[in-house]
Formats: C-alpha cells, sequence, structure tokens
C-alpha cells in the first residue's frame, strides 16, 4: 500500500437493531481494507424513504444494519499502485468529494443485462447489508464507508451543498433512470403523483427536458407548495373519488412515486391514447392493481417499471444535480439536520412530520 494508510483511524458506526428498538452506537477501528477498495470519510447522509421504511418495520431488512444509502464522502484512502479513476475516467486524489452508486456488483458476477446492472445476482447494497465485525462501514450513518471493487462513484464539485450531494444516489438517479425509460419528454404532457422527493426532482427534470405540461398530485397539500418552485404548471389533491371525472388533463406520461395501487390504477386512468405509465414507487409487496385490459389495448398504453437505476442514470443524475442546484432550490427539501449522535431523533422527526428529506451531518 504506498498510499500512506491513516493508521486505522477509529470510527462511529449507528446500527439499527431492528423495528422499535433503539440504535447501538459502535466504536470501531477501521481495518481489513483490501488492495481494491476504497476508504471513504462520510460527511453527508439523508433519510430515504427506505430508510423510513425499514424503522418502523414497513420493510424487511436485516437487524445489524447500518442504514443510510444517499451519501456523500472524500476519499480517505486508496492504493495508489494504480491510476485511481470515476465512472467520467476523471483521475481521482485524496481529498477529493465523490459519490457513489448504491449498488456494487461483486467481481466475476456478470450482469443479466448491460443496462441492468442493478438486477446482478450477489448484489451489494450500501446502507442495506448485514453489518459484520470485518463489514461494519457500509453505509451512511458512520463516519466512513469502504467502497467494494466494481461500485460506481463520481467526482463531485465541492459547489454543490452536501446536503444535495448525498441525494444523487438515490432519489435523483432513479428519478432520471424513470425519464430514460419513459423516452422522449420534448413537448409532452406530464403527471407526476407523489410529490416526495423523488415527485419534486422529476418536475425539474422533466421542465429541463421540454415538457410541454407538468401538473403534480399529491394528497398532502404541505408537500404541493413545492411544486411551482421546480417547475409545475399545476398541482392538484389526490381526489377523493377517482372514479369521478378527474381534475387534471389527460397525460403522454403518467410517472407513479407512491406504490399505492390506487395511485397507479388513477395514473392509468389519467393516460391519454398511446401514453405510457411509468411505476417507480411500488417497492414494497401491495394489493394487486386493478387494470382495464381493454383500455390498455384499445387506447394502446404501455406500463413501465422501474427499480433503481444504471450506471448511465447516475452519471447522468450527478451532472443534471451540478448544472441545476443553483436554478431549483433543492437544499430546501432537506428540511431538517441532525447530527450522527441523534440519529434516533432524526427518525423520530422524519415520522411525526414527514419532511422531503431530513439530513445527518457527520463530522
Amino acid at each position: 500500500m504506498s498510499n500512506k494508510f491513516p493508521q486505522y483511524p477509529q470510527g462511529k458506526a449507528i446500527l439499527f437493531k431492528g423495528p422499535g428498538k433503539p440504535f447501538e452506537v459502535i466504536n470501531k477501528d477501521v481495518t481489513g481494507i483490501t488492495l481494491k477498495e476504497i476508504l471513504v470519510k462520510n460527511l453527508y447522509t439523508t433519510l430515504c424513504g427506505s430508510d423510513i421504511h425499514t424503522y418502523c418495520g414497513h420493510r424487511a431488512e436485516a437487524e445489524r444494519v447500518v442504514l443510510g444509502h444517499e451519501i456523500v464522502g472524500e476519499v480517505l484512502w486508496f492504493d495508489d499502485e494504480q491510476e485511481l479513476k470515476d465512472l467520467n475516467g476523471e483521475l481521482i486524489q485524496i481529498g477529493d468529494r465523490i459519490v457513489w452508486s448504491v449498488f456494487a456488483v461483486p467481481e466475476g458476477v456478470e450482469a443479466p443485462r448491460a443496462d441492468m446492472p442493478q438486477k446482478s445476482e450477489q448484489l451489494f447494497k450500501y446502507g442495506h447489508a448485514l453489518a459484520t465485525e470485518q463489514d461494519i462501514f457500509n453505509g451512511g450513518m458512520a463516519d466512513y464507508c469502504i467502497l467494494k471493487p466494481n461500485t460506481a462513484f463520481l467526482k463531485i464539485s465541492t459547489d454543490v451543498p452536501l446536503k444535495v450531494a448525498a441525494t444523487i444516489s438515490c432519489a435523483h438517479s432513479t428519478v432520471m433512470g424513470a425519464l430514460r425509460i419513459a423516452g422522449d419528454i420534448m413537448e409532452k404532457k406530464v403527471l407526476i403523483v407523489g410529490a416526495g422527493l423523488l415527485g419534486i426532482s422529476c418536475v425539474a427534470m422533466c421542465r429541463e427536458a421540454g415538457a410541454k405540461w407538468i401538473g403534480l398530485v399529491d394528497n398532502d397539500l404541505s408537500r404541493l407548495h413545492w411544486g411551482p418552485k421546480f417547475g409545475t404548471d399545476e398541482t392538484y389533491l389526490f381526489p377523493e373519488n377517482t372514479n369521478a371525472i378527474l381534475p387534471w388533463p389527460e397525460a403522454d406520461i403518467v410517472f407513479d412515486m407512491t406504490g399505492s395501487p390506487k395511485a397507479m390504477k388513477t395514473g392509468i386512468d389519467s393516460l391519454a391514447l398511446g401514453g405510457c405509465a411509468v411505476w417507480i414507487g411500488a417497492v414494497s409487496p401491495v394489493d394487486a392493481v386493478p387494470v382495464d385490459a381493454q383500455k390498455i389495448v384499445r387506447k394502446l398504453l404501455t406500463i413501465k417499471g422501474l427499480h433503481n437505476y444504471n450506471y448511465q442514470d447516475f452519471t447522468n443524475a450527478t451532472a443534471f444535480i451540478m448544472k441545476e442546484h443553483t436554478k431549483y432550490p433543492f437544499s430546501e427539501l432537506i428540511e431538517k439536520e441532525f447530527l450522527l449522535d441523534n440519529v434516533e431523533e432524526a427518525f423520530q422527526f422524519a415520522i411525526e412530520n414527514k419532511p422531503v428529506r431530513v439530513g445527518i451531518q457527520i463530522k
């Protein structure tokens, strides 16, 4: 190891121990890093919806996990016997700020399709992996993260606020993937159902992609006020009676960010002739969506799904945020910040107040 290794620093990790159980604080030396791994000093992580669902017991997860997968950090160590380059081919130096993909494809594993690396077998996912004595620094709620071989990472400008950069590796990259599979957005009417970070990010991306009209729907009025700030033409409360005439016009593309069967059905009902529904919110078991097959056939409709994202989406999302983070108030979407020592308080705030995002500062 020709780079001077930082003498096995000691770091803190916050362990999720199961729904309803207190977090466990672990202080441990950072050891066992291999020549193909990268040591990163975590700087910031945010509470994704899946973190909150795990904490509440709505999402199954191992009961010894360092949660947090929306992360930004600073390169602290790598073996410099070989040049280290990011996904764009840019040389990386100690001290560079980076973001990385939520997943790593294990060495020797071939992706099922080149455009679907996130569906590879034996996939490693940051913030979702079992924490062991030998591998505990693998999530956002810790001082450090050890990047596995084959992790896609990108250098990011220090001009991008930490709280915004952290959200690239899940929310913004997933939304960029949704736009990819939706096809050409230019001059299309777009309806986005769900005004969380996914939906709000989708508004901005569709606006920059040249959408003709953008509508944003949610059942929480307090969320809808973000719409105009990010480019909506209209915002709507989700109607109680979805069998009545819907309050919005038919759309060419409907993005569902909610995972609600009722919302997904309503999205299909909202499609114009030849329209496309893109579902990215349904990542947990839900009731079946009642689909009128005749409507799908006669209106020439398409339904597409996306889980996570690929490398192209990650690269494009990072470029989008670096270019547009001053045009749209992404920083304001992290509505409350806590220190790493106050993770439990952060989760309680998120559950009780339902902000778009809660941030965790890591000193």
